[in-house]
């Protein structure tokens, strides 16, 4: 049987921008604030809203009882400001802010940051690593913060899951311990890619 076609193993270099955080007891919910560095360590960001070795499934994982106790593989929300200057092209907005999505850090210098593959390592300078686990799809939480942040557009809740897919980011676990911050370089390394398809049945 013929094998896939596979794809060899890349770098990509961009530089963090922005990070941000949200304290688990902020009453913005997941909107998160501006800080000058992010210390990561096995469990997620320190001190943010999402820190955890096990989250509760949602809907986002349909396969298990919602509120089951699952592994974390969402420690750590990641955009691009060109996916994020897109999206805000396609709303016709002038920005898409990323505290508005709950994003924790901001990169520039990555062409079609979100479609970087499940398994991309993120080596930053302060030597944190965080490995890609999934691309993030937009929603209507999302969606409504921007619709209120920005006056007299209510239809942007429900027109930001549409425009946004693709373009919202990614999240990822952490793999070593570290810090993040703005001005920092970033290396992506993208493994090696194949198609998995069965033919023939």
């Amino acid at each position: 049987m013929a094998q896939p076609a596979i794809s060899a193993p890349f770098k990509r270099t961009g530089r963090v921008t922005r990070c941000l955080s949200t304290n688990a007891a902020s009453r913005l919910g997941f909107i998160g604030h501006t800080v000058d560095e992010l210390r990561v360590d096995h469990e997620g960001i320190v001190d943010n809203r999402y820190r955890g070795f096990t989250r509760k499934a949602c809907s986002r994982v349909p396969y298990v009882k919602r509120g089951t106790p699952i592994r974390n593989d969402r420690q750590v929300s990641l955009v691009s400001e060109e996916d994020l200057a897109e999206i805000a092209a396609r709303l016709e907005i002038p920005k898409v802010d990323p505290a508005w999505l709950g994003a924790n850090v901001v990169i520039g210098g990555i062409a079609n940051f979100s479609f970087l593959p499940r398994g991309t390592r993120l080596l930053f300078d302060g030597g944190a690593i965080v490995t890609v686990t999934d691309q993030n799809a937009p929603c209507r939480l999302a969606g409504a913060a921007i619709a209120a942040a920005v006056q007299d557009r209510p239809e942007l809740k429900l027109q930001f899951p549409a425009v946004a897919i693709g373009l919202r980011g990614l999240v990822a676990a952490v793999e070593h311990p570290g810090t993040i911050a703005p001005g920092a370089a970033m290396v992506a390394r993208i493994p090696a890619q194949w198609l998995y398809t069965v033919r023939g049945i």
